[in-house]
């Protein structure tokens, strides 16, 4: 049965999106859920091809990250690397960090170690962030398996600790370092997926520094109108983006991402 873009898929593209669930780690449950809960009767389920497409390229570069990563934790950290899941859902879902939605964006959280992600987000990068591309998508996806990468290492859950007993500019502080550290991180991975699978192309590296550009701090808040405020920074400057993702691609190595010990951000 043929789909038309913008329609629900058929059958067959919910057999797709049910297969990338079993076969590479991903939750779609929330997906079949819609927002009311299991689909019952003859209720259709609003999956468009872009979910599917979606569904697809995350399930490629979720694939690409758990291989990566278990090569590089054998060799450099010396502990088995344990997957994050990616709960992939469409407009709304639950989480034990809060509701995750288009309008928070992608985020992972380390109660279920699970990285959330909306299906409509790679379309919001593109066409109102201005960060097109399959690798700028790609890097996004990296940033938050690093988080993951974080709370593997004891980073993450250190520095959250200490978050929770902080002022609220330092907590923006560490919460800073935090995301750099998940840029250098997402340099180590791509570094590293060159190597081994040689699928960068030529404009590959770009786009994923247009990517870090658009989600800085600084660009975000001049986006919104309003002047950028560096004490409410919690993930860094479009520059210190870029560099730390320089960093981590360059060396390819996990001891060079040591934000927090870093005098110069």
């Amino acid at each position: 049965m043929p789909t038309r873009a913008g329609g629900s898929i058929g059958i067959v593209g919910l057999l797709v999106i049910l297969g990338l669930g079993y076969f590479f780690g991903i939750d779609v449950t929330p997906l079949l859920q819609g927002q009311g809960g299991a689909p019952s009767g003859g209720q259709s389920v609003e999956l468009t091809e872009a979910d599917e497409r979606a569904g697809q390229f995350v399930s490629v570069t979720l694939a690409d990250t758990e291989e990566i990563w278990a090569e590089i934790f054998k060799r450099q950290v010396g502990q088995p690397y344990e997957p994050a899941v990616l709960v992939l859902f469409k407009q709304v879902t639950a989480s034990p960090c809060g509701n995750a939605s288009g309008a928070t964006g992608p985020f992972y959280c380390p109660s279920d170690k699970k990285v959330y992600l909306d299906t409509s987000f790679f379309t919001t990068l593109e066409r109102q962030m201005g960060a097109g591309g399959d690798f700028a998508a790609a890097y996004v996806v990296a940033h938050e398996v690093a988080h993951h990468v974080q709370n593997e290492l004891g980073v993450l859950g250190q520095a959250n600790r200490i978050r929770a007993q902080a002022s609220e500019a330092d907590s923006n502080a560490i919460s800073v370092r935090i995301e750099l550290q998940a840029d250098c991180f997402s340099g180590v991975w791509a570094r590293q997926a060159h190597a081994r699978f040689g699928t960068l192309e030529q404009g590959d590296i770009a786009e994923a520094m247009n990517a870090a550009k658009r989600i800085g701090d600084d660009a975000l808040q001049r986006s919104a109108g309003r002047v950028p405020q560096p004490h409410t920074f919690t993930h860094g400057t479009s520059e210190q983006h870029q560099r730390w993702f320089s960093r981590g691609y360059e060396t390819g190595e996990v001891q060079a991402c040591d934000t927090f010990s870093a005098d110069r951000l």
